[in-house]
């Protein structure tokens, strides 16, 4: 019953991935919110009423079939009567992006359901707000049966934390309701912000209205209380006069002012959050369109509450001026951690008018120490007032020390119990990994003898890939094992692989011919780890393949840095951060094998990696081993490495960026071909383009396997989109908070994106070639869903894991990513071979490159654009 649950879900959030939603890009916001899946609790469950006990607020839980099968009110819904509804406490603020619903069969016993409801919220408990799409629309379609689960965006999302559903009707009827919310938590904290209300711009005799038109506060003079189109997730378009895929007015995403408006020259607004934080920044999306009078703020002066009063030293910063490139863009605030609980932000005009879509905070609860100092010494309470005339006794205080001293007495207690209980569960889990290994031994998955050796028709170039790809074994790590361990000291530690003495000189003998015949043997070559600025592994080399590469010095120059012109913070890591930058003269420190698009008077975009001044040693190791490995990788579709800084610090490499920024938001913001892409106006794709840039990322990883090299983290987050669709691979994706919900942390000490992992990788800390065939195969089917949808985004993250516990045992009860709507059988056959159990059957990239030029149609020589 519950797979057959489990596999219903995933086919609806398939044909979910189709609709047009770019209320969050990376589809990380729209996980179940726990009615179906129990996690909100019968008591968070309420209603205006009932027909029976059976037919409580506790049974309304989508896909759930308890009691007699749904909520049902007390009396039939009456048209244009709205009294009955069913209430959800989700017990903080959360982003809800959309809503399920379900009506009422009870085993064929019941036919009850909404054809039709309104959705009311609530930040605080007291102020109900209708819910009204942009359009304003208050009514949602319902069920037309009492079977089919009927899922429906939130355009607007909301932020809350009560959500009512409101049955309504044409005629009287009976109904009932089973619902499910989906989104996730509003990290962000804001509760509302006021700011003066949104005017109209006159362009060429026409109006472009630039009003907050979802804003769900007050609205006289100005918008007070409420939430808007500021913190919607959407960020307005490059031209803001063209109209909008939700088929609304040109401007709609922006709110905008007019600095005739202003005298003071500046639009205050104000920000109010659900308790006191620690802010590190703030990222406002603008308009830059000059053409139209339109840009950037000049400067802005952001003051800070924490208690009660206002700070009296404002925090201020002024965004370089930007005359050549109209492009919307993110503007980052560095907050240098105030405290802060509200936030009043002066915008001051450089231009007659201001737009902005879109602004976010990054901040940290703060967190108090409260200690209790009474102000004078207390008696014990056996000692009579008379033993002291100078003390009188206070039980009420000694009441409390002593209960204070309990409380730290039980944490104290709980936090030995929890360290033991790590200590157990951590032995149990090293022991399990061994009779996984032993089982893994006894299926034939051999550590020292496992090979990839695929057939190539007695091709000469794929015998040569094939015995590369074959000298691989695996880097091995046991899941949260304090230490790290060599591959080949682990596998001598355990008694499974126990070698004789005969077996030990016969495979020193074979390393021995391997190193000889100019292959780097990687049962005996440790991997290196380079840790990049961006806070994972860039690349995981053979030691021996590393010093090939990087035996002669940087083969790039120095780039002089005053010609570097700060944009945007891209992100940033353990070690460094990320900025993009516009580079000057960039073509004069480049060799003449590599070609630029930008003519020659103009700067180039770039990428710079940037190490923080206080890093340590190794980590500047790190970088300067990375700048060496890096400065050998020419392909084509590998981001390449253009200029260095190391001549003093910071040390900084410049890589390419390419104009379009990376394909996953490049797809998310585009649409199939058809139909529904005409009538939104929306930017298409077509499927020939698609399969090209999937078959460029297949030949950027069939060069990086050809020299050994494992990228672990391939995914569309790592690829970046440059003109007529080309792709080149990068790995900078993991130092993006836009994509933290794609990495899973590990007790606290790694990040891992589980979603695109094998299981081999999971279970048995393996990174080898095949594990990225493995990550490809999601890539692919990312690319076919137009990145609408995070891979298995029915699963927790925990279920993530669960699942590849299924391939290891591999009895046939595995979970596999769905094939996308768009997607050709022959495709997705593709995707199959890429998550074959056995890493010795999945094929190499060189066969992945072969196979998708043929399912695609496509040559070599082929115009894809």
């Amino acid at each position: 019953m519950k797979l057959r649950r489990d596999m219903h879900f995933l086919l609806l959030l398939t044909l979910l991935g189709l609709a047009s939603s770019q209320v969050n890009p990376a589809g990380v916001c729209r996980y179940p919110l726990g009615m179906s899946g129990g996690q909100i609790q019968d008591e968070d469950i309420s209603a205006s009423s009932q027909w029976s006990e059976s037919t409580a607020a506790r049974y309304g839980r989508l896909d759930f079939e308890e009691g007699d099968g749904a909520w049902c009110p007390e009396t039939s819904v009456e048209p244009d009567h709205l009294k009955e509804f069913l209430q959800i406490d989700l017990r903080s603020l959360h982003f809800i992006s959309l809503v399920g619903t379900q009506g009422r069969h009870a085993g064929g016993h019941g036919n009850e359901f909404a054809p039709m409801y309104k959705i009311k919220y609530s930040r605080d408990g007291s102020r109900w707000i209708s819910w009204r799409n942009r359009q304003g629309k208050q009514v949602i379609e319902g069920n037309r049966n009492a079977y089919d689960i009927v899922l429906k965006d939130l355009e607007p999302p909301i932020v809350a934390r009560f959500v009512r559903f409101m049955p309504v009707t044409d005629h009287s009827m009976n109904v009932c309701m089973r619902v499910e919310l989906y989104g996730c938590e509003w990290l962000d904290g804001l509760v509302s912000y006021n700011s003066p209300v949104g005017e109209h711009m006159t362009l060429a005799g026409s109006s472009v209205y630039l009003n907050d038109s979802v804003y769900d506060g007050a609205l006289v003079h100005s918008m007070t209380e409420g939430l808007g189109q500021l913190t919607d997730g959407v960020c307005g378009l490059d031209d803001f006069t063209v109209g909008h895929v939700y088929n609304v007015w040109p401007g709609y995403d922006y709110v905008g002012w007019s600095n005739e408006s202003f005298p003071n020259g500046y639009v205050e607004i104000m920000f109010e959050f659900d308790r006191t934080r620690n802010f590190t920044s703030m990222k406002v999306h603008c308009n830059n369109m000059f053409s139209k009078h339109v840009k950037v703020f000049k400067e802005v002066v952001c003051y800070f509450r924490s208690d009660v009063d206002w700070e009296l030293s404002p925090l201020s910063f002024s965004p370089v001026e930007d005359l050549t490139n109209p492009s919307a863009r993110f503007v980052t605030v560095n907050l240098a951690h105030h405290m802060a609980s509200a936030i009043k932000c002066q915008f001051y005009f450089s231009e007659a008018w201001m737009l902005l879509s879109e602004i976010t905070f990054q901040s940290d609860t703060a967190m108090y120490n409260t200690t209790l100092v009474p102000s004078k010494p207390k008696l014990p309470s056996n000692i009579q007032p008379e033993d002291d005339p100078t003390h009188k006794v206070d039980d009420s205080n000694t009441r409390i020390l002593i209960g204070c001293l309990v409380a730290i007495i039980f944490i104290l207690v709980a936090i030995i119990v929890i360290i033991l209980w790590r200590q157990v569960w951590q032995k149990m889990l090293e022991k399990a990994t061994r009779r996984m290994l032993d089982d893994e031994l006894t299926a034939s998955l051999s550590i020292q003898s496992e090979t990839f050796t695929y057939s190539h028709n007695n091709d000469p170039q794929s015998s040569s890939a094939s015995e590369q790809e074959s000298t691989s074994t695996y880097e091995r790590i046991f899941p949260l094992s304090p230490d790290y361990q060599e591959p080949s000291r682990l596998i001598s530690k355990l008694p499974e692989f126990a070698q004789t003495s005969e077996e030990q000189a016969a495979s020193k003998s074979t390393t021995s011919t391997a190193v000889q015949d100019g292959v780097p043997h990687y049962a005996e070559a440790d991997i290196v780890n380079l840790q990049g600025v961006t806070g994972g592994n860039t690349y995981a080399i053979p030691a021996v393949t590393m010093d090939l590469l990087s035996g002669k010095d940087v083969a790039v120059e120095e780039f002089p840095r005053k010609l570097l012109t700060f944009k945007e913070k891209l992100g940033e890591g353990q070690f460094g951060e990320v900025h993009l930058c516009e580079a000057e003269g960039m073509q004069d420190f480049m060799n003449k094998e590599f070609k630029f698009d930008y003519p020659e008077e103009e700067p180039v975009l770039v990428a710079v990696k940037m190490l923080r001044s206080d890093a340590n040693k190794n980590a500047r190791n790190d970088f300067l081993k990375e700048i060496k490995i890096m400065s050998r990788l020419k392909d084509p579709n590998i981001v390449r490495l253009l200029a260095v800084c190391i001549y003093s610090d910071p040390l900084c490499m410049i890589t390419e960026y390419m104009e379009n920024g990376d394909l996953n938001q490049f797809l998310s913001k585009h649409e199939p071909e058809g139909q529904l892409a005409l009538l939104s106006n929306a930017p298409t794709v077509s499927f020939k383009n698609l399969c090209y840039m999937a078959t460029q990322i297949a030949s950027g990883m069939k060069y990086l396997s050809s020299l050994n090299f494992v990228h672990r983290d391939l995914a569309t987050r790592n690829c970046l989109v440059g003109k007529n669709y080309t792709i080149k691979i990068a790995d900078f994706g993991m130092s993006r908070n836009l994509y933290s919900g794609d990495y899973y942390r590990i007790q606290g000490r790694a990040v891992l994106p589980i979603r695109w992992m094998s299981w081999e990788s999971i279970l048995l800390g393996k990174f080898t070639t095949a594990s990225d065939v493995w990550a490809f195969g999601v890539t692919l089917w990312e690319i076919l869903n137009f990145c609408k949808e995070q891979p298995y985004s029915q699963l927790t993250d925990e279920q993530v894991i669960e699942n590849t516990g299924e391939f290891f045992r591999d009895q046939k009860r595995q979970i596999y990513l769905p094939q996308p709507v768009l997607c050709q059988d022959a495709l997705y056959s593709v995707m199959l071979t890429c998550w074959r159990r056995n890493t010795k059957d999945r094929p190499s990239f060189l066969e992945i490159h072969r196979a998708l030029l043929d399912k695609s149609c496509l040559t070599e020589e082929d115009d894809c654009v």
